[in-house]
């Protein structure tokens, strides 16, 4: 049962990975994990021939086509509290709202000593860091009406994780935010590939990221590739999977070569691992990964 605006559904779908769907619409889903960094799948009513726009906590939603009718594709902050959520549904002349529930999960912490510079900022580099985050949040919260092809991604480079989604990072004893995305680790100058078709929306050279790329694949999905050293491609530019669009770089705040790609759905940066095909193999020894 779905129940009118302000009172939870007392039911949630909840649907897990390469479930196809009708040629019409998206196919390959990414893996469900309904936690903090994770995507929910749910299933929502519609009219057969119009979607329904889905909101999240203020965020629009990615919906597809699910044979005669819709699901919504949801991604969940890290820093979102595990308990009872929602999504509001508007379709028609209706705005219903229906109920999920978000499990706890617990992610690694690691402890590192680096050098001063790469945990304090200076007035200059805090006022520089202030002036692009607009930038970026502008970028991640790109979103197109096109449908994505497809919610399976390739990994846009081959090679061992030295840094996975939601670590818990604490530099020189200062706690930091909870790691964004997935570390890579690969040598200066190995290529960067699309993971998907989409168009590229924002390139720039950032304080903490240093050299990266933003692509938006449509209805909320958009991939970000930091600390590259070179970028080979620029605003507007569409893209294939598999086309390179830079290289593997140490640009930015970080200790060592590596490329940090980020997965954000409904501005939410969530686990890069829910979309693969192919994950990246874990990492066996200490490598180098992003700073603060």
């Amino acid at each position: 049962m779905i129940k009118r605006r302000g009172v939870l559904s007392c039911w949630m779908g909840a649907l897990i990975a390469f479930i196809s769907i009708d040629a019409s619409g998206v196919s390959n889903l990414p893996t469900a994990l309904s936690v903090p960094g994770g995507v929910a799948i749910l299933d929502v009513p519609g009219e057969p021939s119009k979607p329904p726009v889905v909101t999240f906590e203020g965020n629009r939603v990615m919906v597809v086509p699910n044979g005669q009718g819709w699901r919504a594709i949801v991604g969940i902050p890290l820093a979102r509290e595990p308990g009872t959520a929602k999504i509001e549904i508007r379709s028609g002349n209706a705005t219903l709202t229906q109920g999920f529930t978000i499990e706890g999960k617990a992610y690694a912490t690691q402890r590192l000593k680096v050098a001063p510079k790469h945990v304090d900022l200076s007035p200059d580099n805090a006022a520089r860091v202030a002036e692009e985050q607009p930038r970026i949040r502008e970028a991640v919260g790109t979103f197109s009406t096109l449908l994505p092809s497809t919610l399976r991604l390739e990994s846009p480079v081959r090679g061992p994780r030295s840094s996975s989604f939601g670590l818990r990072r604490v530099f020189n004893n200062q706690p930091r935010n909870p790691h964004s995305g997935m570390d890579i680790a690969a040598p200066v100058g190995t290529p960067v590939y699309a993971p998907a078709p989409g168009k590229v929306i924002e390139v720039g050279d950032f304080f903490f990221n240093g050299k990266s790329v933003f692509i938006d694949h449509g209805q909320g999905l958009v991939t970000l590739y930091c600390h590259l050293s070179d970028i080979g491609v620029t605003p507007g530019a569409e893209v294939k999977t598999g086309e390179k669009i830079g290289e593997v770089g140490a640009t930015g705040r970080v200790t060592g070569p590596h490329l940090h790609w980020g997965v954000a759905l409904n501005r939410a940066f969530v686990d890069p691992a829910l979309f693969l095909d192919l994950p990246s193999a874990p990492a066996s020894t200490g490598r180098a990964s992003g700073a603060p």
